[in-house]
């Protein structure tokens, strides 16, 4: 070995190359991240295409039964109300019903108050149009069988409040009250149709026109529960006496131009006042 050459360098140990990454780094790039373990293929384009182009003439599962079912439900629903309706027609004039709730606030006001003040009332003819008489919310004068109704109603829930103020409340005395009352109620329409049959006397008064009259009593009944309720037994017998007092007095105006005319004319009248 030759002492002037220069000693050999010592050579370090190899530098390897970068191993790949294990994972991607994409949140600078905005790349797709790269498959990892157990993750699925990615959908190829001819593949969602083909998928979306299939699934669209067809739609959802059981979308082809929607339709059919819902017009054949729309038909028979129809058909049933068709058939209902002309079997309650033979029974029950519905079309003549119509006339008697086709009311309005301002009418159902106007009533309430007639039915309780009508002593300064002055004009109380029947209007008519072509031979018809005008819906209730064109004329205060014509019956109607909202009030009635409703009076019915809340006249049976103020009887129940009543007889829970006492302790005397119980589901049957509920339903015995509207049963009474609902009974009592056609035995004053009967009572008055075959009165009129005896004395003979034709009137255009039909069974629902005095069905509607005499449910008005009902409001007076239910001002007289209220008085009862806040003024105890004075207030409940003051307020029963004013409303029976002007109950009368509404009956005898709105009956008197159709019964007493009508008898007038055919020469009956003297035996309905008895002389």
């Amino acid at each position: 070995m030759d002492p002037a050459a220069p000693p050999p360098k010592r050579r370090g140990p190899a530098r390897l190359a970068d191993p790949r990454p294990l994972f991607e780094d994409t949140s600078a790039t905005g790349a797709s991240p790269g498959r990892g373990f157990g993750a699925p293929p990615p959908p190829s384009a001819s593949s969602a295409s083909s998928s979306s182009s299939s699934s669209a003439p067809f739609g959802p599962p059981g979308a082809f039964l929607a339709e059919p079912v819902s017009s054949l439900a729309a038909a028979y629903g129809s058909s049933l109300a068709s058939h209902v309706e002309g079997n309650l027609g033979r029974w029950v004039p519905v079309s003549r019903l119509k006339y008697y709730f086709a009311v309005d606030t301002v009418y159902v006001g106007r009533k309430l108050r007639l039915l309780v003040f009508p002593f300064g009332h002055q004009d109380w003819q029947v209007r008519y149009q072509q031979d018809t008489p005008v819906a209730p919310r064109f004329d205060v004068n014509a019956p109607d069988l909202y009030i009635p109704a409703m009076a019915f109603l809340t006249y049976i829930l103020l009887a129940g409040l009543a007889l829970g103020t006492q302790n005397r409340f119980s589901p049957d005395s509920l339903g015995l009250v509207a049963s009474s009352a609902l009974a009592w109620l056609l035995l004053e329409v009967l009572s008055v149709l075959l009165s009129l049959y005896l004395v003979t006397v034709s009137t255009d008064l039909t069974p629902i026109d005095l069905l509607a009259f005499a449910g008005y009593k009902y409001v007076g009944m239910i001002v007289g529960l209220v008085a009862g309720l806040l003024l105890g037994r004075v207030g409940y017998y003051v307020a029963l006496t004013w409303c029976c007092l002007s109950i009368f007095v509404f009956m005898i105006q709105t009956l008197r131009l159709k019964l007493l005319s009508e008898a007038a004319a055919e020469g009956v009248l003297g035996l309905i006042l008895g002389v």
